[in-house]
């Protein structure tokens, strides 16, 4: 839920202050939104579209006035306030007045190309208004009025179709439709609230300047926003909006503060992910009261058995509810809640409903006067596959003695692993990963598409896939979706797509031991922990023969890792895929164990960050690591030395600050040479 998430990214930031060198690149705090979905093009933003910092509290808007009053010296600075739509956010590229490129968010670094369905959006120009800028870069957020939600659902119901489950699913699903006619179909609009690159542009000095501006352009701004002047006017405007939020036409879940003059911006800066000088004020999250009718698992992707409560319909923040998720066998026991209990429903950050408590006192009795349902018990086999299921503790530290230190909770997890369907998916999708096998173009559609319809029941099978079965599979899906291309009514069949997808699964079947380590999906065991496996032991088969006592001296394998590797391997299912793997000619080079690193790195830490010109950055970590560097992800005190490419960010001013050696590409170079691959 959106609300426990940033608790937890508020907890995570404070850590990571705390001990810098525990920062990794792939943390929360370092993103902004979810990746780039499969069936668009990139776009790469010239400024990142970066997210904001959140409050809950009048005291936390309070600290993030005092802390910008005491570094501008100014008591009451002014501030453009606006609402924080609650829907997708977008880039709009104009050149010279023209409409020619609109993109997602994306991770914030990279975004979708979804200009053909933004066109659709009649509240988004085409072209602009009076003198255009030769490039004005416009942002906001696409949404859906409550009102073409309403109409939309209701039609849906009418015809059959399917309904939308909230208007932000509504935006966000609509601007990822590959056909922009689907996009077309549904009520989405648009508000501007900011910019990126601007060429032959004289910048307005005020942000509250710049939405008036865009206004005259053409763009549609929010007739709610305004300038506020300190903690006050802030929290004054907050209350106001709050007041009439259900009013409103659009879905907001807070409102967003932002200093106006742009001065005053560029002199707070910019931390991470977020800029110092905004922030986003949330709502508290809406409640109500239902009745649990039953309590039943779900398996995700990853194996995690997920308690979820089917509720008595009740409307929440605007929705109908029916379902609500229970997170795990420790909280089904900490609210103690079962069958029949009255609860509290809450949907966290507007959007996913969980249960927060329960009624005890409303909870039915029998004629005895005790509770008519006994507690919950979570199963003890995988309702999806049979296997046994196991909790698992998420490891705060552990030793090679043994030693270990768990963080609290635990979740029940299915050990099926390769073998159950309820994974079949997740395990497709990291199995076909760049950084795995490599299957270019197996994106999670296909990847869906041949689960649902049965041709994959494991990543063995994938080897089988042939041209006419692809082709018959995407037939079958397009008939299924409702989304048939008007060329294949007519007979034509576009194959070349099928040809390229059977050519790259076969080309994945020369790999490494390392890769297919990793495209293995073991739990806990990432990218360097295949690489330190696959050396240690040079071949598969004796590390399938590796017992825990064996695993645990291999580098950086503690007892908690090894017993991970030791139970993936005795499950009979899983040895029957790798075998199947085998037999469907996927080959890896094996050779002798290397069981101590060499070379004239041996020992040493190296972080790469920023683009390197000669090679790309995975080669020249492969380079290192020949030479026996260990390539680490983020910057410490032990680092012993960073490489800097072009646009190094906070990898370099963290190596800078800590002291430790800083190579440019030109030294990296130099070493490389000097140290020939063998």
């Amino acid at each position: 839920p959106d609300a426990e998430y940033d608790a937890l990214v508020r907890e995570l930031e404070a850590i990571e202050r705390e001990h810098p060198q525990l920062r990794v690149p792939g943390s929360p705090t370092q993103r902004v939104g979810a990746g780039v979905l499969p069936g668009f093009e990139t776009v790469a933003h010239e400024l990142p579209m970066l997210s904001l910092n959140n409050a809950f509290s009048d005291e936390e808007v309070a600290e993030f006035t005092g802390r910008i009053s005491k570094e501008l010296g100014e008591a009451e600075p002014a501030f453009s306030v606006e609402p924080k739509l609650d829907g997708l956010a977008i880039s709009l590229r104009y050149e010279h007045g023209v409409f020619v490129r609109g993109a997602t968010r994306g991770d914030g670094a990279t975004g979708e190309d979804v200009t053909a369905n933004l066109r659709t959006v009649r509240a988004i120009p085409l072209r602009l208004r009076g003198e255009a800028p030769a490039v004005l870069e416009v942002r906001g957020e696409v949404y859906m009025p409550r009102a073409g939600f309403e109409a939309y659902n209701a039609r849906m119901r009418e015809t059959g179709g399917k309904v939308l489950a909230n208007p932000r699913n509504g935006a966000a699903g609509s601007l990822r439709q590959l056909d922009p006619r689907l996009a077309a179909a549904r009520p989405l609009s648009f508000y501007a609230y900011g910019l990126g690159v601007t060429e032959g542009w004289a910048l307005p000095p005020r942000h509250s300047q710049v939405l008036q501006a865009l206004r005259g352009f053409g763009f549609p701004v929010s007739p709610e926003v305004a300038v506020a002047r300190g903690t006050r006017g802030l929290l004054d405007y907050y209350a106001a909006i709050g007041a009439r939020r259900d009013a409103l036409p659009y879905d907001i879940d807070g409102v967003v503060y932002k200093l106006d003059d742009h001065g005053q911006q560029a002199a707070m800066g910019f931390v991470s992910r977020a800029p110092r000088w905004a922030i986003a004020h949330k709502f508290p999250a809406q409640e109500q009261l239902t009745t649990v009718e039953a309590i039943e698992v779900q398996v995700g992707r990853t194996g995690a058995l997920t308690p979820v409560a089917r509720l008595a319909p009740v409307q929440v923040a605007g929705v109908v509810v029916t379902n609500a998720t229970l997170h795990n066998a420790d909280q089904i026991a900490r609210l103690d809640v079962r069958a029949g209990d009255t609860v509290i429903v809450r949907r966290a950050g507007d959007v996913i409903p969980e249960v927060v408590r329960v009624l005890p006192e409303k909870r039915p009795l029998d004629a005895r006067g005790q509770p008519l349902h006994p507690p919950y018990e979570f199963p003890s086999v995988c309702p999806a596959c049979g296997s046994h299921t196991e909790a698992v503790r998420k490891v705060l530290k552990s030793t090679k003695a043994g030693g270990i230190e768990y963080a609290e909770g635990a979740a029940i997890v299915c050990t099926g692993g390769l073998f159950c369907p309820a994974q079949r998916k997740q395990a497709l999708v990291h199995f076909a990963s760049r950084r795995a096998m490599d299957i270019e173009g197996l994106g999670e559609r296909f990847i869906e598409a041949l689960v649902d319809f049965g041709y994959v029941a494991t990543v063995a099978d994938l080897y089988a896939m042939t041209v006419p079965r692809f082709l018959e599979m995407k037939q079958r899906a397009d008939e299924r979706d409702g989304t048939v291309p008007e060329t294949v009514k007519a007979g034509k069949v576009a194959s070349k797509w099928a040809e390229n997808l059977v050519a790259a699964i076969a080309a994945s079947k020369d790999t490494t031991l390392e890769r297919l380590l990793f495209a293995l999906g073991i739990r806990d065991v990432g990218e360097s922990t295949a690489r330190t496996l696959a050396r240690h032991f040079g071949a598969l088969d004796p590390l399938l023969q590796a017992d825990e006592a064996t695993l645990v001296e291999v580098p950086d394998v503690g007892p908690v890792v090894a017993a991970r590797i030791a139970g993936f391997f005795a499950e009979p299912h899983n040895r029957e895929v790798v075998q199947a793997l085998r037999a469907a000619g996927v080959r890896w080079p094996e050779g002798p164990p290397q069981r101590s690193a060499e070379g004239p790195l041996a020992g040493q830490t190296v972080v790469l960050t920023g683009a390197l010109s000669a090679m790309s950055r995975d080669a020249a970590g492969d380079r290192l690591q020949a030479l026996g560097a260990k390539v680490a992800g983020s910057v410490s005190k032990k680092t012993s030395f960073v490489v800097a490419g072009e646009a190094a960010g906070s990898k370099l001013e963290k190596a800078q600050a800590l002291g430790v050696e800083v190579w440019d590409e030109a030294r990296l170079l130099e070493f490389l040479n000097a140290h020939p691959p063998v």
